[in-house]
């Protein structure tokens, strides 16, 4: 159904040329990085809190659905919007309203770019922790909306650990603050807590006061390579079990490492069976010590080689193996699924192992590497999108893979959150009664159910 008139006209006057409903700047704001496409009836750029709230009120008293969005690089579907509504785009809200280096803190719009933010911390010898592939391009709204992580998150934690406070319209209209400034607080309910991850299903995200960090001095990396993924899991358990925690922990699989050789010209030995990428960060005067005893750890049976980067050249020499992934995947077929499972860090063999018995009972390739210090794993599941049978295939094995990671005690994202690609697997990972509850709480923030519909909880 079109939008009424009485909304159209409210709007036009609440935003001006702020409010788009032609062809073009409907299908622009249609997708993600999902590849699911949904056109919605408007879109709305705002610039101020009060518009967000005029327009949260005026769309839930003609029940039309709100669809916030960052820039669109969630891979789950969660800014599509499948009941058409109005997309709200928060590209116009991208003020970094205050940084108080003596606070460490940081207060933001939510459509401030993670790198840009990234860019004015530096100045004052901070940073704000999550780094996921994207924050170059990806939103702090859109980071917060799916809890986003990171390489870094092994030792600085995701989205969630690293925000104080938040200030958010409801799907009543309502705008809340969640959270303080303060590092330390114990004054009800932890509600910021609540919202990071929520993808836009509770409330529109209008301002973050975000926790920093100062940034290290230094950086030391390994390159661990190992015969075989247990002996690459067995020094993981190491890894972490001793005093120093890497600052980055990364695992790649026998056909990740196979395709960053061939594919991406990375100096890795053919007896490669698993490859883990460590670092260590801080104190100049520490880091020797520190590394050390990395070393130890990940030293082993299976160990096949250990290569030290003493330098920062050097250093961005052995993550080149990493970095030269991604573009080599595409050389197995034109599509992939990539999910982010994750499981206890000593349960990580289990699931590489189940992936790949997987890949032979489908036919496919499956390509696995991530952040193994969290036993947060991507999944890569390549197939050609064009070929119905191997789109059908592909399917039903992410569902196994979803499976396996639950029945192994994890659950169904780390870090890019269930959007629609995961919503109807929630209740293999999330209890009856737990869901209810949550259902409940969706209705407490939204009580017409207007936020995000059709997202995250299955119907």
């Amino acid at each position: 159904m079109p939008l009424p008139a009485a909304l159209q006209r409210e709007m036009a006057d609440l935003l001006g040329d702020a409010w788009r409903t032609d062809d073009s700047e409907r299908l622009a704001y249609a997708y993600d990085n999902s590849r699911r496409l949904a056109l919605p009836d408007a879109v709305a750029l705002p610039t101020t809190t009060a518009q967000v709230q005029a327009l949260v009120r005026a769309c839930r008293s003609h029940r039309v659905p709100v669809i916030a969005r960052g820039r669109g690089t969630n891979t789950t579907g969660a800014a599509v919007p499948i009941q058409a509504g109005v997309v709200v785009s928060f590209e116009r809200m991208d003020r970094i309203v205050d940084i108080a280096p003596g606070d460490r803190c940081a207060v933001v719009q939510p459509g401030v770019i993670n790198g840009d933010l990234q860019t004015a911390l530096a100045a004052h010898g901070l940073f704000w922790p999550p780094d996921p592939t994207s924050a170059g391009f990806s939103t702090i709204g859109g980071n917060l909306a799916c809890n986003a992580g990171g390489p870094r998150a092994v030792k600085y934690g995701a989205s969630r650990d690293n925000v104080l406070a938040l200030t958010a319209v409801t799907g009543a209209g309502e705008l809340i603050h969640c959270g303080t400034r303060t590092t330390k607080g114990s004054t009800g309910y932890d509600l910021q807590r609540l919202l990071v991850g929520s993808e836009g299903t509770l409330a529109l995200i209008v301002e973050a006061s975000l926790r920093l960090t100062p940034t290290p001095v230094a950086r030391r990396a390994l390159r661990a390579i190992y015969r075989d993924v247990d002996s690459a899991a067995r020094a993981v358990a190491r890894l972490m079990a001793q005093p120093v925690t890497p600052s980055m922990l990364e695992f790649m699989d026998a056909s990740a490492v196979r395709l960053a050789r061939e594919v991406g010209g990375a100096d890795l030995p053919q007896s490669a069976g698993a490859l883990l990428m460590i670092e260590a960060d801080g104190d100049p005067a520490h880091l020797a010590d520190d590394i050390d005893s990395l070393r130890r750890a990940a030293s082993g049976d299976g160990l096949v080689a250990l290569d030290d980067a003493a330098d920062e050249t050097a250093r961005a020499q052995l993550w080149a193996a990493r970095k030269a992934l991604s573009p080599a995947l595409r050389t197995l077929a034109p599509g992939k699924i990539n999910e982010d499972v994750v499981v206890p860090v000593s349960r990580i063999p289990e699931l590489v192992q189940g992936v790949q018995q997987l890949s032979v009972e489908c036919g496919l390739p499956i390509v696995c590497f991530g952040h193994a210090g969290n036993g947060n794993l991507h999944v890569n599941l390549m197939y050609d999108p064009a070929d119905g049978d191997q789109a059908t295939r592909a399917a039903a094995t992410m569902s196994r893979v979803f499976a396996l990671a639950v029945a192994l005690g994890g659950t169904l994202s780390g870090e890019h959150g269930i959007g629609l690609a995961k919503r109807d697997f929630m209740p293999t990972a999330i209890t009856a009664p737990t869901l209810a509850l949550m259902r409940q709480i969706k209705t407490a923030f939204d009580p017409d159910g207007i936020l995000n519909p059709g997202k995250l909880l299955p119907p």
